[in-house]
């Protein structure tokens, strides 16, 4: 051999980049693994399914000729390749495609599946509205408590302004102990024994905060001609009923 010109364009354009004999021999064996599977593929003898799939797409692909006799029937009646079925070229073009079933399953197995699917959807679907029902019915009854105890608190609010109002107006009148207990506000300081009987009086008596404050209010208007909810004392009943709207919360909103 020649000694090679160590000054020559061939020498000069070698590239001598450290690590790249190894990247050039890891591509090399690449390249040789896949030849290698590709050779193996080639040789590699087919399935009975994998060689009548080949067969039946080859013949499916292939348009039918002259020597098939359903064909030739119908070019006998005036059809030609490519043309509609039909008398007026309504019908299909292509043929009906081939529906090849796979597996052990029995014939209906794919339509019973299927429904199965439907019908839990259907479950599934049903439990989610009955949930969102169950969510709303807990926000309405949520709702309901939260304004029924709005109402609670203002009806304890008007029975407290009743009381004052009630107990200011008796001793305007020189009325030393209210017709009831509860007529007017108790005492903030009181001793045990006091608070205990009138705690037995509170129970005995049964009556709800809007029976005390329908009672109260009402004594107010025949008394003392006065309404809470006016905060007006009139000159007489004629005067009361004339100019107060009503004896409730109600008719004066």
């Amino acid at each position: 051999d020649e000694e090679e010109d160590y000054m020559s364009d061939l020498f000069i354009k070698q590239d001598v980049r450290p690590g790249l004999p190894m990247v050039r021999r890891v591509k090399e064996a690449i390249q040789k693994e896949e030849k290698q599977k590709e050779a193996n593929e080639k040789n590699r003898q087919k399935s009975i399914k994998e060689e009548e799939k080949e067969k039946r797409d080859l013949v499916l692909k292939s348009a039918l000729g002259n020597e098939n006799k359903g064909f030739a029937l119908l070019q006998k009646m005036g059809y030609k390749s490519g043309q509609a079925l039909g008398k007026s070229g309504e019908g299909i073009v292509e043929p009906i495609p081939l529906n090849i079933k796979r597996g052990l399953s029995g014939l209906g197995h794919e339509e019973f599946k299927k429904r199965k699917a439907e019908e839990k959807l259907e479950n599934y679907r049903q439990k989610l509205h009955m949930k969102k029902q169950a969510n709303e019915q807990a926000a309405d009854q949520f709702r309901i408590r939260f304004k029924t105890k709005q109402e609670e608190r203002k009806m304890e609010g008007d029975l407290q302004k009743s009381q004052r109002a009630c107990q200011q107006l008796d001793m305007q009148k020189d009325i030393d102990v209210p017709k009831e207990t509860w007529f007017w506000i108790e005492p903030e300081e009181e001793d045990k024994k006091d608070e205990e009987d009138k705690e037995d009086e509170c129970t005995s008596s049964d009556l709800s905060v809007s029976e005390k404050l329908h009672i109260l209010t009402a004594y107010l208007r025949e008394e003392h001609f006065y309404c809470i909810w006016c905060g007006t004392t009139y000159e007489d009943s004629e005067d009361l009923s004339s100019n107060c709207p009503g004896d409730s919360a109600a008719d004066h909103d």
